[in-house]
This record gives structure tokens, C-alpha cells and sequence, in this order.
């Protein structure tokens, strides 16, 4: 299993890096993020069928899709457009309840309209804030910090849980994190932080505080995130939400830090970066 998870880091990071680096005049970071969501959010569905609810699927991949491009503030204008927030939402709610009652199938439609909508908001809106973050001034940077800080929260927490860990973190939600793990987490975070105050092709303006706060912020929401996924995959009964990636499960699994982490840092740069 570690094999698998270090053969899959190997390439995955340097994808996802080259996508941040090289975000224009193509958006690779925001079609990689796009394909990214719309597979996410297909292994949510699944897994909420698996349970006997039925979601409205492509109808919720159509939107989760939209909900990330509409971040993404260097498209053509004429697409934006069509892409306002207020309208997305909109036709989130109405859309589906209409094709809800024009079906036949009646039973269980109003649980699964609600979790075609929460998967279009967990996934889709969420992790439409990496696109925004994208945008922002130094918004590369950012982005690295987001991914880099999150890994290496994860790393630390997942070898030192394994080494080190004794108490139980959330027992009833996810038995296999310790509170050792989550400790771990945090101080590897803040250690990654720091390097984003070197002068460095990838610096940011950030004092050594504000450096070492928002490490702990991104652990800390973070580890959250996966709590939320393990509380998640644990109601509908599944282990991991897919095998897309070898050792690390489905692409879900690799989302759940980083779909709060992203938030984190686009509202830690908008509000307390001048």
C-alpha cells in the first residue's frame, strides 16, 4: 500500500504542479481542476446510490462542472456570462425538482434531489475556490501553498499516526486517526508554511506569524475535510470512494483536505493580505 501511494505521488504532484505553473494562455489548472471535480463528484453519487437513494447524476456532473469554471475570472467574458453565480444556483434548485415531478419514479425523489445538490455544493462549489485562488495576485503561489501545506499536513499525520499513535482522534468517524497524527499534521504544515517566506521564486507576503497561523489554519480545516469525507463514506458504507488512484483510493479521497484547505487560503489572502 505505501508502494502504491508513493508511485502515485510520483506522478500526481508533478501533474498538478505543471497544471499551476502553465495555467495560461490555456487554463490547465482550471480544466484539471474541472475533470478533477466532475470525477469526484461521480464517486459521490455512486456511493450514494450504493446506499438506495437515486441522485439526478449528470445532471449533478453538468453542474459541478459549471459551478468550477464559473472561478475561473480569465474566461471570455460571453462565457462568464452564462456562467453567473446567481443563475447556477438557480437552475440547481429548480431544475432538478421539475424533472422530479415530471418522472414517474416517485419514491425516495426529494432525498435524492438533495444529495444531487450536495454534491454539486461539496464538490463543485467548493473546490471552485482553488480556481478563484488561482486568479488572485501571486494567486500561483497560493495555489502551491494550498497544495503543499495540505500534503504535507496529510504525510506527517498519516506516518506519525502509524508510528506514533495512541489516542484515538475520532473513533466513532474514522478509527485509524490519532490525536498523535493530527499533532504531527498541524507542525508539518506550519514547517512547509515557512518556506513561502524565503525568498524564492515562490515567496509570498507573509511575516513569519502570519506564515506559521495559516499552516495550522490549513491543517487544522483540513484535517476537518477528511473527518467530513470519513463521516460521509462511513453513512453510506463504503472504505474508500474509488481505486482511481492506487493507494490512495478514488479522487474524492484526495479532495476531501484540500476542498476546505482551499477556502482557508483564498479568504486568509482576500482579507488579511494587502
Amino acid at each position: 500500500m505505501l508502494r502504491k501511494r508513493l508511485i502515485t505521488s510520483l506522478w500526481g504532484i508533478p501533474l498538478l504542479s505543471l497544471a499551476v505553473w502553465f495555467d495560461r494562455p490555456l487554463p490547465w489548472f482550471t480544466i484539471l481542476i474541472t475533470a478533477w471535480g466532475v470525477l469526484a463528484v461521480r464517486e459521490f453519487y455512486k456511493a450514494v446510490a450504493a446506499s438506495k437513494v437515486p441522485p439526478l447524476t449528470y445532471f449533478g456532473l453538468i453542474l459541478t462542472a459549471l459551478f468550477i469554471l464559473s472561478r475561473d475570472s480569465g474566461l471570455p467574458l460571453v462565457i462568464q456570462s452564462y456562467l453567473d453565480i446567481r443563475l447556477l444556483l438557480t437552475v440547481m434548485v429548480v431544475l432538478p425538482l421539475i424533472w422530479l415531478l415530471l418522472r414517474r419514479q416517485k419514491d425516495g425523489a426529494i432525498a435524492g434531489w438533495v444529495w444531487t445538490v450536495a454534491g454539486i455544493l461539496y464538490i463543485g462549489w467548493l473546490l471552485g475556490y482553488m480556481v478563484a485562488l488561482r486568479g488572485l495576485s501571486d494567486g500561483r503561489n497560493w495555489v502551491y501553498l494550498t497544495l503543499f501545506v495540505t500534503f504535507a499536513s496529510d504525510t506527517a499525520a498519516f506516518f506519525a499516526g502509524k508510528a506514533l499513535g495512541r489516542h484515538k482522534l475520532a473513533p466513532d468517524i474514522s478509527p485509524g486517526k490519532t490525536r498523535e497524527g493530527a499533532v504531527a499534521g498541524a507542525i508539518g504544515a506550519m514547517l512547509v508554511s515557512l518556506f513561502f517566506i524565503l525568498p524564492t521564486p515562490l515567496s509570498l507576503p507573509l511575516n513569519w506569524g502570519q506564515a506559521i497561523a495559516l499552516g495550522l489554519l490549513v491543517s487544522v480545516f483540513g484535517q476537518f475535510g477528511d473527518l467530513a469525507e470519513s463521516l460521509f463514506k462511513r453513512n453510506m458504507g463504503v472504505k474508500d470512494s474509488g481505486t482511481f488512484l492506487p493507494g490512495h483510493g478514488g479522487l474524492l479521497d484526495r479532495l476531501d483536505s484540500l476542498v476546505f484547505a482551499g477556502v482557508v487560503v483564498y479568504y486568509y489572502a482576500v482579507w488579511l493580505i494587502p
